[in-house]
């Protein structure tokens, strides 16, 4: 062992890194104030749009990357919450001061709904493995659209039915998304860079292993079901709130799959991947849109490139830097701790 690897470098205390993170989140309300005063309103809905797409693929690389099950209904999930905000935001119609806690109460209690659904979905389906477990979830969020289709109200909260909901009071600014972005990125990175992380990487490389070795396989997968739909919910209900309108039609099975493949082409398991794809792929499509008809042509063929040329993804199951010291001096691998 080297000198240089017996001392490795000092890391920050958490309490340095969770001050630096509340800052990352208070520099965004001067940063939202000011995109709203200056960036065009086409820009600031792109940026919008590229944060809620950031927590849905975070949330769901939980799922399908860290946890290795393959869920389909994550477009159910958000629409549970998008619902959820949209109906009560609208029959409530907060407005000054009042909006805010009103704002925040309601985003946290549509991603609460969206998980006790992520729960109840669980429990019976989470026992099934591969396209099993596909066709479930997609069942699912089939099921969620054609109730929406159907209600109407529920009591004297308007619901829409298959016309969907309108005139949804907007509320959300760049300074809510970039914080729960932030805060979605920051719980799932350190719940899968953790000890009790192991155990969900245990469920994806082997089940019947981890069931062997005394890993809760059931307790696992769920768990990472629930998480991941809480904020699924909580996208759908900023969507719902910067939007001003609902579809039940948006929250069907292309938009699960379109989710999936941010998953897929950021490179299951990658945290940091999945956020890129989700740049890339809400970023893309708008620069093809002036070439009209042949916009969404050019965007497939691209993607099958990508999956032709990087098969595992933009970076695989591998982070845009280091969670751990794996590496030791100049690149070579650092010795193992003693026994």
């Amino acid at each position: 062992m080297t000198a240089a690897s017996s001392h490795p470098a000092k890391r920050l205390p958490s309490w340095a890194v969770n001050l630096l993170i509340l800052a990352l989140i208070g520099i965004a309300w001067p940063l939202s104030r000011l995109f709203e005063a200056q960036i065009d309103r086409y820009f600031l809905d792109l940026i919008i749009r590229i944060g809620i797409a950031v927590i849905l693929a975070v949330s769901l690389n939980l799922i399908n990357g860290i946890t290795g099950q393959f869920s389909l209904g994550h477009a159910g999930f958000m629409a549970l919450g998008a619902y959820t905000a949209g109906v009560i935001v609208k029959h409530q119609a907060p407005t000054g001061a009042a909006a805010i806690p009103l704002f925040l109460s309601v985003t946290i209690l549509a991603g609460l709904i969206a998980a006790a659904a992520g729960f109840l979905i669980g429990i019976p389906t989470l026992r099934l493995r591969g396209d099993y477990l596909a066709i479930a979830t997609l069942g699912f969020g089939e099921i969620i659209y054609v109730v929406l289709t159907k209600i109407q109200s529920l009591g004297p909260y308007e619901v829409g039915g298959a016309a969907g909901l309108h005139d949804i009071p907007i509320l959300t600014s760049f300074f809510w998304v970039f914080a729960w972005s932030i805060i979605c990125t920051v719980t799932i990175w350190r719940l899968v860079y953790s000890a009790k992380g192991k155990a969900f990487c245990a469920v994806r490389e082997d089940e019947i292993a981890a069931a062997a070795m005394g890993v809760d396989t059931t307790f696992y997968k769920v768990t990472a079901f629930v998480i991941g739909a809480f904020f699924a919910g909580v996208a759908g209900a900023l969507a719902a709130t910067w939007s001003g309108n609902l579809a039940p039609g948006s929250f069907r099975f292309m938009r699960s799959v379109e989710i999936v493949v941010m998953v897929v082409l950021g490179g299951s398991g990658s945290i940091t991947g999945s956020i890129l794809a989700a740049i890339v792929l809400t970023w893309l499509p708008e620069q093809l849109r002036p070439l009209e008809q042949w916009r969404m042509v050019i965007y497939s063929l691209l993607l099958i490139v990508m999956m032709l040329v990087r098969p595992e993804g933009l970076l695989g199951a591998r982070e845009l830097w280091w969670t751990r010291k794996r590496l030791g001096p100049a690149g070579a691998a650092a010795d193992p701790p003693p026994v």
